[in-house]
């Protein structure tokens, strides 16, 4: 698959996936109304929205916030309010907002040689199968898959092979990724659909080859980018078929939780890297990185696209819709983003500092910090999930810092480590050197 042609699926994958992350409206302690009376008899119907300064807050239905000093409410509304401070257990009882046991820390890890996905996570269940409503669900360990046709266990098998060998790849590089279905999920969501018209009715952009949306934390798939073509009556695997683009939107779909958090340029020059990498049958060469790079400049200039990154700190603080903008001029445009990420994420994982990716595990885990918090904010039974991505929360609990213009570059000065703009440009380009590759960069 010519990676040229692949650039404005990629764009409207990214701009999809990262639309999603930001979409969700907050509302502060919309709890159920209730009926609330005071010592004098009175009564009005609203929310609980916690308690202020000893003060219950009642949300109105015109949206005010009414504070009423506990002692002014009846018996009965006062007993209700004690009850929930009571019936609260602590947000991390469950286990979430804690690092992972066995983590490990970032000065003792290593780049893997070879990761290969178990055996076991491709163990095939069959969930359901409804041909009158073209439905059909299937699990491997990690990833549900809901397919429009009957796929024989052998195929569904090859299907999540290139799923679950993802995960385990960005699970095992040093990044420090935790993966995780996000919130409210047991596994990873696939949809497969059998045509590319089937896909686009779906809401698959008509020119991709396939979207994760984080807003429905589905990956929507067409069966023609899996490899699979029908002969007869039954669906094979095409011998030719190669998994690079998309092991580069499944890497998007397994960093869900840390996507609010990262520039653009690390969320595509991650999933670029992780496509570079050999990969066959399931199994990926983690250490045939330097051949990769080669490789991977090699055919990038077939199509025109030089080693360049161009601004330095233009590229590394490129806003979302910066690089929309900018990627929407041409594919040439387009694809020099995803070029530029590449190189910086290539540069900062081998040839940075002690060339062991350091600052870049050290930046990951500055947002794994975030990720924790995010997790421990979802996992407290006082957020309530609304319709249409939405959540509701009292006003003591302090939601995930999402903000689309500075959450994504919150830790970039542990990249930087005291360096100029200027300073790392002239290290980038004498990194390149020390391998012999000539990158442009100001």
């Amino acid at each position: 698959m010519l990676k040229n042609a692949m650039n404005l699926q990629r764009l409207l994958f990214a701009t999809l996936s990262v639309a999603g992350l930001f979409f969700a409206d907050t509302v502060r302690g919309q709890e159920a109304a209730r009926t609330w009376t005071n010592t004098q008899g009175k009564t009005v119907v609203a929310g609980f929205g916690g308690v202020e300064d000893g003060k219950v807050i009642l949300k109105m239905a015109n949206g005010q916030s009414v504070p009423v000093a506990l002692d002014q409410l009846s018996a009965a509304d006062q007993a209700f309010v004690k009850a929930q401070a009571t019936a609260v257990p602590a947000p991390t009882a469950s286990g979430a907002g804690q690092p992972s046991p066995g983590r490990i820390p970032v000065d003792k890890r290593v780049w893997p040689e070879t990761v290969a996905v178990p055996t076991k996570s491709l163990d095939i269940a069959v969930v359901s199968e409804s041909a009158p409503d073209r439905k059909y669900i299937y699990r491997s360990e990690s990833f549900e898959f809901t397919s429009q046709a009957k796929l024989a266990g052998s195929v569904m098998k090859e299907v999540a092979r290139t799923f679950e060998a993802t995960k385990t790849l960005v699970s095992q590089l040093p990044w420090g990724v935790e993966c995780k279905p996000p919130v409210g999920l047991e596994r990873y969501q696939a949809a497969l659909y059998e045509t590319r018209a089937d896909y686009v009715a779906a809401g698959g952009p008509e020119n991709s080859g396939g979207v994760y949306m984080s807003g429905d934390k589905i990956f929507k798939i067409p069966f023609p980018s899996l490899g699979m073509e029908k002969r007869g009556q039954t669906y094979f695997k095409n011998d030719n078929y190669r998994a690079d683009t998309l092991v580069h939107e499944i890497t998007h779909q397994m960093m869900h939780d840390y996507l609010g958090y990262l520039p653009q340029w690390i969320i595509e020059g991650t999933a670029e890297y992780t496509e570079m990498l050999p990969y066959n049958a399931g199994s990926f060469r983690a250490d045939g990185w330097k051949g990769a790079f080669k490789d991977y400049l090699g055919d990038r200039a077939k199509y025109g696209y030089d080693p360049e990154i161009g601004s330095l700190e233009k590229h590394m603080t490129m806003n979302r819709e910066q690089w929309g903008a900018e990627a929407n001029t041409s594919n040439l445009a387009m694809g020099k983003l995803y070029n530029r990420s590449l190189l910086l994420v290539f540069y900062f994982n081998h040839l940075d500092g002690d060339k062991k990716g350091t600052r870049f595990m050290k930046f990951f885990e500055a947002v794994y910090g975030e990720v924790l918090k995010e997790r421990a904010f979802f996992a407290d039974p006082r957020v309530k999930m609304l319709d249409g991505g939405r959540y509701s929360y009292p006003r003591e609990l302090t939601p995930p810092d999402k903000d689309r213009e500075t959450a994504p570059f919150k830790f970039l000065d542990i990249l930087l480590d005291g360096r100029s703009y200027e300073d790392l440009a002239k290290e980038i380009t004498e990194g390149y050197k020390s391998i012999g590759a000539k990158v442009s960069v100001n």
